[in-house]
């Protein structure tokens, strides 16, 4: 017997309310639930905690595996019961996992698995919750399976049967207990704390060795003795925790018993009137923060104070402890400033307000003259009333000199709100990046380049080489290529994709030589400016060849003819190019705006009110000890940025921004970053979280009021950065489009004329992400390269073990129901419930009878189904989901290897050898299913090909005579004797598999012809 052991390690379970209305709060109300794990034919059972909705047991369980060989085919169950009462129980759930998911046990991390719904209530069962196991293979020595006297299985009259212990000592599993007590010991103390990883490069093995190595069975004692089970990982810091992540690993880092909450939370504030409310006023959905402008315009006539003669001004505001400065004009008495300061309410610490008019000199500044408003005096205005005109105001009245300003009373819905220097950032260096602007990326275009031929080359000749022409395309940052060829007139016909983005640089073309090794030389050059490509809406519309001559700017011989070539170029308007994933893109408009108002009307209007961030959490770096939070919305073509608010973990924005809907499959991306710019230089802003929120889940006219955790994803683990407060509401301006909109291409017409192949796409994608940073860069204030990245997700197509396996999960996830309805037919038809069997044996001779009831019921039972999961409809848009993307329990070597660079690895060689290894590991399994699903289509095949003469034989009569017999034999007859033959009482089956099943198993496939 193998010493190889199946160890289950039961955490906890999450059991989430079956009625919101009647158990609030509770779970699942008065819950006495028990976890029952089979594997093997062997079952054990978890002690039984009272009266508990997540219940935590951390207890652990050890199986014996009888043949290893057969591991990858084994299922491992584990059931979620309700002990009702002593002699009853009832099924919460059940999870399965599959051999193929078992690892070893320096690899095992605790995850949390979705419970699937019962098999006798597969459609409306109310199951819903999860169960946290921890799953590995071990065959350490330490392990001892204690001997148990066998037991007799025991009858009972209960509605379930429970399960005995089997005779079999050989599958008898081991529990983690204390041999003196019966009961099971669950302190937190005897818990094994996840260490650091230290992971060591696997030794290699024989082609005959197992998956996981053994060792020869250790003699066992007949009593029961308590064992330790050995950490995984050492102590010291792991080997692939990176330098430049700053901070290791820390040690608490693994499965949490009890993860914290990351859902969205309710706010409900007085904003707009109420929950329904429709649009009253401007900025209705955020909160009115007052604030004292200052606007300075301009000054004449301002005396001189130096004995030169020269003055040099500027203007000091001054509101109690707060000063606020101009920029100074050298030798000048009239001077143009156009500044405007804003004074927050909280930073009104006085009842006075001082506009200074002063000299710079080098020494020390002198007084020109000064203005004193009492801020009792000083007007209100409310926007949208026309903006307070300056006037004029006598600076000295001694020597003259008069200055224009306005002040005023405003709120953030004023104009010049968005150009002011506010009052909390008056010491930054860098006053223009904290304001708020508006951008528009620039428009997109698809540019096509098709190189048919060139004629008349002319190139030196060379005995010892032949020529190797090429054409290279140049766009911007863009460079693409033809392949080489051997000819004077070469003929290419290769076509490519540029993007292009208005304003629009020259096209460069040119024909090169290889004529050594990383030496090229240039036949030809053109530059095509834009105005002369014609543009394009459709497929239809044919665009002429062209032909261009080259011109040369090192000739070397007496040219006779002028070279030529031959292109097909055209701005293709259909399309829509895409800068973010079609999974949460915000716009899907053609680049042509003579198809917008045709094709797609606005369907309504989206309102985003930024109220502010509470809680936001330093990063780790220790670069900063503060955060300067700024926001920043993207949808459609539209950008919004917030203001920065300086030196504030609590910032309050309250801005509101409003962006025209076309789409309702659309996603609105916020994101908060932290402004390193403000005391210059070219840091890159800290990225503190983002947000999406699909248009399609809100309910037109209703106001979203949230608080949504900012999620972000480090070296260390998931990580919550704060909450950012949102108001949203979505108007939609005409339903009937709406709902027609559902029914047309989510994508313009020239995407399925013309598709664009999925890699080239997403390549096509990350240029214009370039192009739009590069653009919006050049702006005042600058968005950001990486802020325009992490907004448009450009990483999103990078590979990582992580969100492989939660992909893997959600396919799984998907496909639990068709599972269920497999075994629960299963059942059916093994008569394990008479009274179901049986009435499906009704139902089935009921719809071969009546064939035509057969849709009108299931449509109905279909709207009935959409009936019943209406009331636990999401009450709110959904958020970022950790346990869907298993960043809450993910093992740190995985997160390492997520953020380590690409395509260059800063790793050691040997721990991407490792990493290299692991992966062909995964792609063996991978590798062994698609293998087995192509046999299994290849011996359909072999159906009628005659690799198998006999066979083929076989099945060549076997359709002639059914088709006589079908021919003489009724349909309905047919369809039912056939499914009273698969739903037979068992009494009626043999134990051996059918006649067809094994004709089939006979059949050739096609892999005894691999190498």
């Amino acid at each position: 017997m193998s010493n190889l052991k199946l160890g289950v390690e039961v955490i906890s379970a999450k059991l989430k309310p079956r009625d919101e209305r009647t158990h609030q709060g509770d779970g699942y109300g008065g819950v006495n639930a028990f976890v029952e794990l089979r594997f093997d034919g062997q079952i054990v059972k978890t002690s039984t905690k009272l009266d508990d909705a997540s219940p935590v047991w951390n207890e652990k369980f050890f199986f014996n595996i009888s043949d290893t060989e057969d591991l990858s085919n084994l299922i491992l169950e584990a059931y979620v019961y309700n002990k009702t009462s002593s002699t009853t129980k009832s099924c919460l759930g059940k999870i399965r996992i599959f051999g193929t998911a078992f690892v070893p046990y320096s690899e095992a991390v605790g995850m949390h698995y979705p419970l699937e719904k019962e098999k006798r209530s597969v459609f409306f069962s109310a199951v819903s919750g999860e169960l946290a196991l921890k799953v590995y293979v071990t065959d350490s020595p330490s392990l001892k399976v204690p001997y148990i006297n066998p037991t007799k299985n025991v009858t009972s009259n209960t509605r379930h049967k429970f399960h005995n212990v089997p005779k079999i000592e050989t599958s008898k599993p081991s529990q983690l207990r204390d041999p003196q007590t019966p009961q099971p010991q669950t302190p937190q103390s005897q818990m094994p704390q996840p260490q650091t990883p230290q992971l060591q490069m696997p030794q290699p093995q024989s082609p005959k060795s197992q998956p996981f190595q053994t060792q020869s069975p250790q003699p066992q004692s007949p009593q029961p003795q308590p064992f330790q089970t050995q950490p995984p990982y050492g102590n010291g810091p792991s080997r692939f925790q990176a330098e430049r992540y700053g901070s290791p690993v820390p040690e608490t880092m693994g499965f949490e018993p009890t993860p914290p909450d990351y859902s969205i939370k309710e706010t409900n504030p007085n904003l707009g009137g109420g929950r329904q409310a429709r649009n009253t006023r401007a900025n209705d959905l955020v909160e009115p923060m007052e604030f004292l402008y200052v606007k300075i315009v301009k000054a004449r006539n301002l005396p001189t104070m130096d004995k030169t003669g020269s003055l040099d001004p500027y203007v000091e505001v001054k509101l109690g402890n707060f000063t606020a400065k101009t920029k100074h004009f050298e030798k000048n008495k009239n001077p143009i400033w156009n500044e405007v300061f804003a004074f927050s309410k909280s930073d009104q610490q006085s009842d006075f307000l001082e506009v200074i008019v002063m000299d710079k000199d080098i020494i020390k500044d002198d007084f020109v003259g000064s203005i004193r408003f009492d801020l009792e005096d000083i007007p209100t205005r409310v926007a949208p009333e026309s903006p307070l005109a300056p006037e004029w105001y006598i600076v000295n009245v001694e020597k003259g000199g008069e200055i224009m300003l306005a002040v005023w009373f405003g709120t953030q819905a004023d104009e010049a709100f968005s150009d002011a220097t506010y009052s909390d950032a008056l010491t930054a260096l860098n006053k223009s990046s904290l304001r708020s602007k508006i951008y528009h990326s620039p428009r997109l275009w698809y540019l096509r380049v098709t190189v048919i031929e060139a004629q008349d080359l002319v190139i030196v000749p060379d005995r010892t080489r032949l020529p190797s022409p090429y054409v290279k395309v140049k766009l911007g940052n863009q460079m693409v290529r033809t392949k080489p060829n051997q000819l004077l007139n070469p003929r290419w016909n290769e076509e490519f994709t540029l993007v292009a983005a208005e304003p629009f640089e020259d096209l460069e073309i040119s024909i090169e030589d290889r004529v050594a090794v990383n030496r090229e030389e240039t036949l030809g050059s053109v530059k095509i400016p834009f105005e002369i490509i014609e543009r394009r809406v459709d497929d239809n519309r044919i665009v002429p060849n062209r032909w261009f001559s080259l011109k040369f700017e090192n000739q070397r011989r007496v040219r006779v003819a002028t070279t030529r070539l031959l292109l097909n170029v055209c701005l293709e308007g259909g399309y829509h190019v895409l800068d973010e994933s079609t999974y949460y893109s915000s716009d899907f408009r053609p680049t042509m705006k003579e198809m917008w108002t045709r094709q797609q009307p606005s369907l309504g209007v989206l309102e985003v009110g930024i109220l502010g961030i509470e809680g936001l959490n330093v990063s780790n770096d220790g670069k900063k000890e503060t955060l300067d939070a700024y926001c920043v919305a993207k949808y459609g073509t539209k950008w919004v940025r917030t203001r920065t608010v300086s030196n504030c973990f609590n910032p309050r924005f309250n801005e509101q921004y409003t962006w025209e809907v076309f789409e309702p499959a659309t996603v609105i991306t916020i994101g908060v970053f932290d402004n390193n710019q403000i005391n210059g230089g070219n840091n890159k802003d800290g990225k503190i979280g983002k947000v999406r929120v699909r248009i399609s889940t809100l309910e037109s006219g209703r106001l979203y009021s949230n608080s949504y955790p900012l999620l972000v994803l480090r070296p260390s683990g998931v990580k919550n950065m704060g909450e950012l407060h949102l108001a949203i509401r979505f108007t939609c301006t005409s339903m009937f489009q709406m709902l027609g909109q559902y029914w047309k291409p989510i994508l313009p017409k020239m995407h399925y004329v013309r598709p664009l192949k999925v890699v080239h796409q997403e390549i096509l994608r990350q240029h214009a992400v370039s192009l739009v940073a590069a653009r919006l860069s050049r702006t005042e204030p600058p968005l950001r390269k990486e802020v325009i990245e992490y907004i448009t997700g450009s990483d999103s197509h990078f590979w990582s073990i992580r969100k492989s396996r939660a992909n893997f999960f959600r396919l799984r996830s998907v496909l639990s129901g068709l599972l269920g309805t497999g075994e629960w037919f299963q059942d059916i038809c093994t008569w394990k419930k008479p009274v179901a069997s049986a009435a499906v044996h009704v139902l089935y001779l009921a719809f071969v009878c009546l064939p035509e009831m057969i849709l009108p019921i299931t449509s109905l039972w279909l709207f009935m189904l959409g009936l019943w999961n209406y009331r636990r409809r999401p009450k709110q848009p959904p958020h970022m989901d950790t346990r869907l993307s298993f960043a809450d329990n993910i093992h740190p070597e995985e997160l390492n290897e997520e953020f380590d660079t690409f395509p260059y690895s800063s790793q050691d060689p040997a721990v991407v050898k490792l990493r290299y290894e692991r992966l062909r590991g995964i792609a063996s399994r991978a590798q062994t299913v698609v293998g087995d699903i192509a046999g299994q289509g290849e011996r359909v095949q072999a159906l009628l090909s005659w690799r198998d003469p006999r066979a083929t034989s076989i099945f060549m009569v076997l359709c002639l005579v059914s088709s006589v017999v079908l021919f003489v034999v009724p349909f309905k007859v047919f369809v039912l004797l056939g499914g009273l033959y698969i739903m037979r009482h068992p009494r009626f089956r043999r134990k051996t598999p059918p006649g067809v099943v094994n004709f089939f198993k006979r059949l050739p496939a096609k892999t005894d012809c691999m190498l």
